[in-house]
């Protein structure tokens, strides 16, 4: 049975340096016109449960929500209560994309000796630490990162936990690659790597076949945030981030919408489009019905 995480932490986390969220547009990239999600129109309201039904053409859809820059907690929280009401077939499979305020965050196998700060030194600088159910040791999250949680049925996508992690890896890869950056996935190494450095990272947490967390891609890095952790509990590992590797500046929007057309292409999905209100709404509701 697929109970229980699956995944190292691969997270690298990033204080972005320029500062800009999710919202900003201080790119100078444009993302190709093949790498760019369809027409987006008016975000569609749908109902729990809806978004996963196969249309005409028969390409499932996913539900896809951009929560901007949120921190962990209130995030973690719209994950669990997701994941929840996936499990229960309420609701269909959604994918957030978001940006963490400073976080560190320790998996199921991660060891606290591998935080190097103390908790008062973290605490004066603003940075948060869960202890969490993915697997993996310690990582760091912050602005200039992109992250993706997937909360997918695997029951319907042949209940394969390898391929899922290949994919999500591939997703990186293809990501990179829209910006001119060339990473490579490395056997007995997860994440997504470049020859200076860990690019991107995965980690997972898998329930009754459905997935939360996910992976985190550096886009616009400021590696000062790595000094408090030892990253994975690899020593000696190095963050490099897409903009530093292709020479320009990148918001996270721009790798954004090119991640969701990555993800959209490896999974074989279309990705729709909808607020993160709706989303918290469902979440809200379902703590009260």
């Amino acid at each position: 049975m697929a109970q229980g995480s699956r995944g190292e932490d691969r997270g690298r986390g990033s204080g972005g340096r320029g500062g800009g969220g999710q919202g900003s547009v201080r790119d100078r990239v444009p993302v190709p016109r093949d790498a760019r999600p369809g027409p987006r129109g008016r975000r569609p309201n749908y109902p729990p449960g809806r978004a996963d039904r196969l249309p005409e053409g028969g390409v499932r859809t996913v539900l896809h929500a951009a929560l901007g820059r949120i921190r962990y907690g209130p995030a973690l929280a719209i994950q669990h209560r997701l994941h929840a009401l996936r499990r229960e077939g309420k609701v269909g499979d959604v994918v957030l994309s978001l940006e963490h305020e400073s976080v560190i965050t320790i998996g199921r196998r991660g060891d606290e000796v591998h935080i190097l700060a103390s908790r008062e030194d973290l605490e004066r600088a603003g940075v948060e630490v869960f202890p969490v159910e993915r697997g993996g040791d310690v990582t760091y999250h912050g602005p200039g990162q992109l992250v993706l949680y997937p909360i997918l049925d695997l029951r319907e996508r042949g209940k394969d936990l390898h391929r899922y992690v290949g994919e999500i890896e591939e997703t990186m890869v293809v990501t990179a690659r829209t910006f001119g950056v060339e990473a490579v996935r490395r056997e007995g190494f997860p994440g997504v790597w470049h020859a200076r450095g860990k690019l991107g990272s995965v980690g997972i947490h898998v329930r009754d076949w459905v997935t939360m967390h996910g992976l985190a891609l550096n886009v616009d890095l400021d590696p000062d945030g790595f000094r408090w952790i030892v990253p994975c509990g690899i020593v000696g590992a190095n963050a490099v981030s897409i903009a530093d590797l292709a020479g320009v500046r990148i918001s996270v929007a721009a790798a954004r919408d090119a991640a969701c057309a990555a993800f959209a292409n490896v999974f074989g999905v279309e990705l729709l489009p909808v607020d993160g209100e709706v989303i918290a709404g469902w979440t809200r509701e379902s703590r009260t019905g």
